[in-house]
């Protein structure tokens, strides 16, 4: 087995095969430093907990790290293996920005969200060791889904995925991205009312809960979920993914600022959350989206990069 396809167990030996480097620019620990997983993830696509012997917990893909035990003899197969997987990065061909930049919500505290997809070399893809569905660079605050992934999750009508197909600031499309970027509203549907519907819904319940036993909540994350409901209505009604809501910036940054009084805010998601009821009783979006041609596009892609 490599790293890439077996899940080591808590408590085993690991050597990792890239540095880490701290936020003054100082290597923490250099590349071949010995750690012990404390947690291990459920599937390859998400990161391990590896403690070192000075007692630094560090996250880490499969692809990042190996056995002490295969370190020593020298079967290192995997290394070309993770030297592509980083390289993966090279084949982002769709990159926008999210969060409160695009949103127009951007205050002293906001950072940039870049996010996009990425279309992986055939040779890659199709190997044993295969590809990550996602490529995150947790320091620049970057995640690509693999090709396939993201229009799978479009298809589903992910909030996030749709407003990275509706972003206005794009700072990398290649001409396949662009193709995809043209025919978006292939991925509207009355799912939309399903998936924000049922995140805002269950947010809000968790919410109140807060305020009756903590008597406060994280405004931040009560914004998102008012804007969440702003987007979702507007898709249904008008067919397209508003992401920029400037026109509420002042009242959602109250929220944000923890200046709004919850029942206030508690009243303008009610009426919001009438207005998103009424706009799917009335939307002309279709029942599902386009399977076919989302999935003729994802061959096109394929042989692309044959």
């Amino acid at each position: 087995m490599t790293t890439s396809t077996f899940i080591f167990p808590v408590g085993t030996q690991v050597v990792i095969l890239n540095e880490i480097i701290g936020q003054n620019g100082r290597t923490l620990h250099p590349r071949g430093s010995v750690g012990v997983i404390v947690k291990s993830p459920t599937d390859i696509a998400h990161s391990y907990r590896v403690r070192f012997p000075d007692g630094v917990e560090e996250a880490f893909k499969s692809a990042d790290l190996t056995t002490l035990a295969k370190f020593k003899t020298g079967e290192i197969e995997g290394d070309t293996v993770s030297f592509e997987r980083h390289e993966l990065f090279d084949h982002v061909i769709f990159q926008c920005i999210i969060g409160s930049q695009a949103y127009g919500l951007t205050d002293s505290e906001s950072d940039v969200d870049r996010r996009g997809f990425y279309l992986p070399p055939a040779q890659l893809h199709w190997s044993l060791y295969g590809v990550p569905e996602q490529l995150e660079c947790h320091e620049t605050q970057e995640a690509y889904w693999e090709i396939q992934k993201f229009i799978v999750l479009a298809l589903k009508a992910n909030p996030n995925v749709l407003e990275c197909l509706y972003s206005p600031i794009v700072e990398k499309a290649t001409p396949l991205a662009k193709e995809l970027i043209a025919m978006r509203e292939i991925f509207l549907s009355r799912l939309i009312y399903q998936t924000f519907n049922g995140y805002v819904m269950s947010q809000f319940k968790k919410m109140q809960a807060d305020i009756r036993n903590q008597g406060r909540v994280k405004w931040k994350h009560v914004m998102h979920l008012i804007r969440l409901l702003i987007s979702g209505t507007e898709g249904l009604k008008n067919g397209f993914i508003p992401v920029q809501v400037t026109e509420h910036r002042d009242e959602l940054l109250r929220i944000k600022r923890g200046e709004m009084e919850w029942e206030e805010t508690e009243r303008w998601r009610l009426s919001l959350h009438k207005e998103f009821e009424d706009a799917f009783e009335n939307t002309s979006l279709p029942e599902r989206p386009d399977y076919e041609k989302a999935n003729a596009f994802l061959v096109r892609a394929r042989k692309s990069v044959v």
